[in-house]
């Protein structure tokens, strides 16, 4: 799915500037108004834009600690239910299957070392021939949900 480029500019402005009104929108654009929101409302249509969110601070929310965590599946019949755990757990904010010695890797964001350990310990390894590798990051230098686009 390829973007022109007013759809690429539109994406990139709204991917930094989520609260953006149609005006200053359809001014960047060099477009009306309501064409702006034409354009925007097309983009959700074809599934380009997926949603809206706030980007809250972690550590306002209580969630100091990011981790990493590594996981090995013995059998992948084992599959299902560890990726049924994975969309339970509010913790977990991204599950990748990757290539490699493991399946997949956690994004993971809680309290502190004490909340980790019961998400290891008592729902990630209470289900059947799971490993785990954990990585705890010390600080943060980017971090960003923005995607590098240029117009095709």
């Amino acid at each position: 799915m390829s973007l022109d480029e007013t759809d690429s500019k539109l994406v990139q402005h709204l991917m930094r500037q989520g609260r953006t009104t149609w005006s200053e929108l359809a001014n960047l654009l060099g477009l009306s108004a309501p064409a702006a929101a034409d354009r925007v409302r097309r983009l959700e249509e074809r599934g380009v834009i997926r949603g809206y969110a706030a980007q809250i601070s972690p550590e306002a929310a209580g969630c100091e600690l990011l981790a990493f965590i590594a996981v090995s599946l013995e059998q992948s019949q084992q599959r299902a239910a560890f990726l049924q755990r994975v969309e339970a757990l509010s913790e977990i904010q991204e599950c990748h299957h990757v290539t490699g010695a493991d399946d997949y890797l956690l994004k993971v964001r809680c309290r502190n070392t004490q909340a980790l350990e019961r998400l290891i310990s008592q729902e990630l390894k209470s289900l059947d021939g799971l490993k785990t590798h954990t990585t705890i990051a010390l600080s943060t230098v980017k971090e960003t949900s923005a995607l590098p686009l240029s117009a095709s």
